[in-house]
């Protein structure tokens, strides 16, 4: 997204269900701080959908406000899920509606590892994982095609179908291919699918040989998502840029989230280039450990940076993604799970006060 000539941005803020809220408000404290040494303004606009808002009000998001965020540069989510709650309803009523209503077609999600000893792969270092997965956001069995008959019979059947448009294979595609140009060094660009048993997955076989002809400096290979799966764990050092369907997606980032140090370190853009966008933490509304002040907040602290670096702020995201690693590779954070003994709050003080140090560190204008 261009930047703002002013350097002020409207942002969003959905604080959701859970450990949503806490992380959130460190998130907003980074963002103040790195703000603050960066020289750029911005303004919040607090929405309230939530399963408080649903049981108290029985009110879920309307889509109605799809119009007002249009307005916004950035949506700020932090989770979304309540046990009291239907399963799904507030995520399909929220995050599906916003995908599909703001046409947020891809789903971007960094996997690096920070030091070595937040890996459970043995003798896997940094430089072994350092990958970016290109997510398909808008169609495959998401799009919400198939039903429900006879529920509850013996006949009961429950049909889900897999969409994939040329239009949306191709442009996440084409997307994926201009991520590892601008990656530099490696230039190498993997699709995932499950063409051999799925054959209706050879558009993207076919998407990425005719796109990929315009691409020659960016080397591609094609493996099955299982194989894939596989490799991750074996070998997540032959991957640079991942580009998938939205159910693989969905399913290996969150294996990239745990072999990059867990749940509560990952965060993820929900993009449509050059439009307001969306960014979160990929971790769940964690209930059982709500309001104890005990949840990492640095998956939500990666998706402002991830946020910033959407909207032009590249130094400011810089100073935010280098003082999660150097807290890190230093011990004074010591995991990115909720049993470092650190608080919430603790955390978040942490990379603020890491954010101003690096600041002051660098070069003055």
């Amino acid at each position: 997204m261009r930047q703002p000539a002013n350097r002020s941005y409207s942002i969003g803020v959905i604080r959701g269900d859970g450990v949503g809220p806490e992380v959130v408000e460190e998130g907003l404290k980074v963002l103040s701080r790195v703000a603050a040494e960066s020289g750029f303004t911005f303004s919040l606009t607090e929405y309230p959908w939530s399963a408080s808002q649903y049981l108290e009000k029985g009110v879920l998001m309307p889509e109605s406000v799809l119009d007002e965020y249009r307005q916004l540069d950035a949506l700020f989510l932090g989770a979304l899920g309540d046990p009291r709650v239907e399963r799904g309803l507030l995520e399909r009523s929220v995050i599906l509606t916003i995908r599909l209503g703001l046409d947020l077609y891809i789903n971007l999600r960094p996997i690096a590892l920070y030091d070595e000893r937040l890996c459970p792969l043995k003798g896997k270092v940094p430089a072994d994982i350092d990958m970016v997965v290109v997510r398909e956001n808008t169609e495959d069995v998401y799009a919400g095609v198939g039903g429900t008959l006879r529920k509850g019979t013996a006949d009961e059947t429950s049909i889900a179908e897999m969409v994939f448009t040329r239009r949306g294979v191709e442009r996440c595609v084409r997307y994926a291919f201009e991520l590892a140009r601008s990656r530099g060094g490696r230039k190498h660009l993997t699709l995932v699918d499950k063409s051999n048993a799925i054959p209706a997955q050879d558009i993207w076989r076919r998407t990425l040989s005719e796109v990929g002809d315009e691409y020659p400096d960016v080397r591609t290979d094609a493996v099955y998502v299982d194989a894939a799966a596989m490799y991750m764990v074996s070998e997540p050092e032959r991957f640079d840029v991942m580009v998938t369907t939205n159910l693989f997606g969905d399913i290996l980032t969150d294996l990239g989230a745990v072999i990059q140090g867990g749940m509560g370190s990952a965060a993820s853009g929900n993009i449509h280039p050059g439009k307001v966008s969306m960014f979160e933490p990929i971790h769940g509304s964690a209930p059982t450990i709500a309001g104890r002040n005990v949840a990492s907040p640095i998956g939500a602290i990666s998706a402002v940076a991830m946020m910033l670096e959407y909207l032009g702020e590249k130094v400011a995201a810089q100073l935010i993604d280098t003082s999660i690693r150097e807290l890190l590779t230093s011990k004074e954070l010591p995991s990115l799970d909720a049993t470092s003994g650190l608080s919430t709050r603790q955390v978040g003080d942490l990379v603020a006060r890491k954010v101003r140090s690096g600041a002051d560190a660098l070069p003055q204008a």
